[in-house]
């Protein structure tokens, strides 16, 4: 049983360790950020990382993802990967020879979140971007690649363990090894973690290699990503142009369209992944047979709601109807792990929801999960 700190309210569909609930989240914005700032701040700091962005006057500007993290001496980006040593900015992660990462073969099919549409578990795209007729590649793998950085701090967030790797800068793996890992065997490559958008330089130099190299061997290789969207905008584009050219997909996880909801949730605005979006929204219209952009978002109980679900849902269809829409369900991890599951009624409430705003394909995923 949570209780908002502000309202004084208490039910079992308010994060105690958040400690505001939605209405007042809604209502009374700069409140509710004062007391979740803190939150952040102590979570991070207890695990090595900065507790909040940095933004020094006269500083070094790392320029990288979109926090745009401005460094003062001794500073550490937000990521946990860059620093200000002796008034120069020094990366320890995210450049092609340096990747916080983990990596391995997930077999298709897959339990990814674009599986439904994917060409390596539906055969779509054959036999341009797949080689299967119909149905999976089966005896072929994704090189799933976790990062481990984000430009979020998501205080639910499903893979929070990636944090220790931003912490203590390991393992780190170089973008020439990675490519050499998507072998004849491996049809597709995932970024995600984490996210890739702290370490664009790494995944977009692995991506350019490994495409060069199936190219040269005429094989068919897909670049995907599952990314908040926070990179800055000439990485969402290449990232994009790797996507459409190989017959892969930019899966933006849209948290919230409400910014103040976004910052409370997970430590910093939305603006800039919505514009990325937005932005590369025009490009889906040149490959409609294989969707190159999807969104996904968490149905955190009583928090990320059907309002908030018809309004992502409103930004996605302003873009184009047919981008495909994924509602998950959520499980209580890191620290909203005091939450129960999304409820079954709540998740159908959700999908009406979106498909009312116009959207073509809308899905439910982790339909185990629901309450």
């Amino acid at each position: 049983m949570g209780r908002c700190k502000l309202c004084k309210t208490s039910s079992p569909l308010i994060s105690d360790q958040l400690g505001v609930c939605i209405t007042c989240i809604r209502r009374q914005p700069d409140r509710t950020l004062e007391i979740t700032e803190k939150v952040h701040a102590n979570t991070r700091m207890s695990l090595g990382l900065p507790a909040m962005i940095p933004r020094r006057k006269n500083g070094k500007p790392c320029g990288i993802c979109a926090n745009q993290c401005i460094l003062g001496p001794e500073d550490r980006g937000y990521c946990g990967l860059v620093s200000n040593i002796e008034d120069r900015i020094v990366r320890s992660g995210g450049t092609p020879e340096k990747g916080v990462l983990e990596w391995y073969y997930d077999p298709l099919p897959t339990n990814c979140v674009s599986a439904w549409f994917c060409p390596g578990c539906t055969g779509g795209g054959y036999p341009r971007y797949s080689y299967s007729t119909s149905g999976a590649e089966n005896g072929c793998s994704n090189l799933a690649v976790f990062y481990g950085a984000c430009g979020f701090d998501c205080l639910y967030c499903q893979n929070w363990q990636f944090r220790k790797m931003s912490a203590t800068l390991s393992p780190i793996v170089s973008s020439k090894t990675l490519a050499s890992k998507a072998d004849s065997k491996v049809t597709c490559i995932c970024y995600f973690g984490g996210d890739p958008s702290p370490q664009m330089p790494h995944a977009i130099d692995t991506s350019e290699l490994a495409v060069e190299n199936a190219a040269a061997e005429g094989r068919i290789l897909r670049i995907c990503w599952e990314t908040n969207g926070g990179m800055s905008c000439q990485f969402a584009s290449r990232a994009a142009e790797l996507s459409l050219l190989s017959g892969g997909n930019l899966k933006f996880d849209l948290k919230c369209s409400n910014e103040n909801l976004n910052k409370v949730l997970c430590g910093v605005s939305n603006a800039s992944s919505l514009a990325n979006f937005r932005r590369l929204g025009r490009l889906y219209s040149k490959r409609p047979e294989v969707p190159l952009l999807s969104v996904s978002t968490l149905l955190v109980p009583a928090y990320v709601d059907a309002e908030e679900v018809m309004k992502i849902a409103g930004i996605i269809a302003d873009v184009d109807t047919r981008i495909p829409y994924s509602l998950l369900a959520f499980y209580p991890h890191y620290l909203m792990n005091d939450l129960p599951t999304t409820d079954r009624d709540v998740a159908n409430l959700c999908m009406e929801s979106a498909k009312r705003q116009g959207l073509e394909h809308v899905t439910l995923g982790n339909v185990d999960l629901l309450s």
